[in-house]
């Protein structure tokens, strides 16, 4: 039994599960809007299995492209993709049984949920490859998690609403302006290596200043979401929220290189989950 739970444990170290934190606000997020409050039991789990079921291919298949890199990288050489607790095969057959669950979750929803859960992988999957040759690795990182609340709406509506894209694209800028944060610790091994990075092609200053950009967008796309759904003020308080803890995470970065993962996985943790009791309350009170 002990074998099982050691295997289960490295399993969620491969995919770091609870960094799920930062795409499951938003999918539900989607859905209290568009069902303009609760949507349902039902809807919950297949929305949190979708979520997951996506998340755990996108990283495992990420995991087992990036073998050969991150048995280099003195920051990603203990994972279990590279030091033997898993081998290539399990992590094949992982990634293959979380995209096969995430297509049948979607085929449980509705039809264009099916017909979008193909294109939906092929994004997913892109990003494992991407960094190999251009340094937009970022942007596509963004459009993988940005899909999140696009799914979410169509799970309720079978339709993309106008404030789903907007909400979608603050996604997007938000996770690529934090990705570009967080790419700074492998600045100089992506240099070494040849790996298309922002940091290692721009370098630091250049790499802060595109993030703040990108959060400044990030912003933005949440106000005109929180306009074009005829949200109140709970939902503008969101956004204001989010802006105060972006600009946080940039000060702890801008302070101390160091701090990038608290930066990273703290900050940006709390802002998915604020955002959504914040929605919820919008729904709820208003």
């Amino acid at each position: 039994m002990q074998r099982y739970i050691n295997k289960l444990k490295d399993f969620n170290e491969l995919v770091m599960f609870e960094h799920s934190i930062f795409s499951l606000p938003f999918i539900f997020i989607a859905m209290v809007v568009a069902a303009d409050g609760w949507f349902g039991f039902s809807l919950l789990i297949l929305g949190a299995l979708a979520a997951v079921s996506a998340r755990n291919f996108a990283m495992g298949l990420n995991r087992f492209a990036d073998r050969d890199i991150d048995a280099q990288n003195p920051r990603t050489m203990s994972r279990p993709n590279v030091d033997g607790r898993l081998d290539a095969t399990s992590i094949m057959i992982f990634t293959a049984v979380n995209a096969f669950a995430f297509v049948a979750v979607a085929y449980m929803v509705n039809p264009l949920a099916f017909y979008l859960s193909f294109p939906i992988l092929l994004v997913l999957g892109s990003y494992s490859y991407f960094k190999r040759f251009s340094s937009l690795a970022h942007i596509v990182l963004g459009i993988s998690l940005g899909l999140a609340p696009i799914a979410g709406v169509v799970a309720v509506s079978a339709e993309i609403t106008a404030w789903s894209v907007m909400l979608s694209l603050g996604v997007i800028f938000w996770v690529a302006g934090f990705d570009l944060l967080y790419s700074l610790q492998d600045m100089d091994f992506d240099k070494e290596k040849g790996l298309h990075s922002i940091p290692a092609k721009y370098g630091s200053e250049a790499t802060l200043l595109i993030s703040s950009v990108f959060h400044l967008l990030t912003v933005i796309f949440w106000l005109l979401f929180v306009w074009v759904a005829a949200l109140d003020m709970f939902a503008y308080a969101a956004v204001i929220l989010s802006a105060c803890m972006l600009g946080y995470e940039h000060y702890l970065v801008r302070k101390d290189f160091t701090k990038i993962d608290r930066a990273f996985f703290t900050v940006n943790g709390y802002l998915g989950i604020a955002f959504f009791v914040f929605i919820i309350l919008d729904k709820a009170i208003l």
